[in-house]
Formats: structure tokens, C-alpha cells, sequence
């Protein structure tokens, strides 16, 4: 597991808002690769946030949710690419930028 990741999941499970640089392309225009994300956790989440996660075994960054189903999450880049379903979500971007 990344180093980066494993900080900001624990900051998020102590209540505090990490901020982590995030790379790629998947997300653009909304985010550009370098861009510092702030994340928060939530009790809810919904169709559009885009969240740090667990999908399929690995970590994703910044993705959004694209559907809901009974606890579950559709976790999708902004090109129209579907992760798969998750239940874990560590927390959604509050700040890009």
C-alpha cells in the first residue's frame, strides 16, 4: 500500500481533513494530474462526489460515484469508465485546488 494512501486513510478515520496531491487523467477537466485534493469523511455519500476508495482490491484516488445501490457504490472516472462496486469509501473531496 502507498505510503500517501495509508496517511490520509488513517487522518480521515481520525476525524481530520488530509490533503494528497492526485495524478492522471481520468478525472479531467474537473481535476488535473498534480492538482492537491482535501478529503472528508461522511456517513453518506452520493451520485457525483467524487471519493477516495477501495475498488476491486486497490486504491483509487479520486473517482466519482456514478450510482447507488443498498450500501453499495459505482465508482467511475469522468470519461465514462466503470471501477466497479464498492462499500468503501474513506472520504470525498471537499476541495480542489
Amino acid at each position: 500500500m502507498s505510503e500517501k494512501y495509508t496517511r490520509v486513510q488513517d487522518a480521515l478515520s481520525a476525524g481530520q481533513t488530509p490533503s494528497m496531491k492526485v495524478f492522471g487523467h481520468s478525472m479531467t477537466p474537473i481535476i488535473k494530474s498534480g492538482t492537491l485534493l482535501t478529503f472528508q469523511r461522511f456517513d453518506e455519500y452520493e451520485v457525483g462526489d467524487i471519493v477516495f476508495c477501495r475498488c476491486k482490491g486497490k486504491f483509487i484516488d479520486a473517482h466519482k460515484i456514478t450510482k447507488k445501490d443498498n450500501g453499495r457504490y459505482m465508482i467511475s472516472n469522468n470519461h465514462g469508465w466503470d471501477n466497479g462496486w464498492t462499500r468503501t469509501i474513506y472520504g470525498k473531496v471537499i476541495k480542489i485546488g
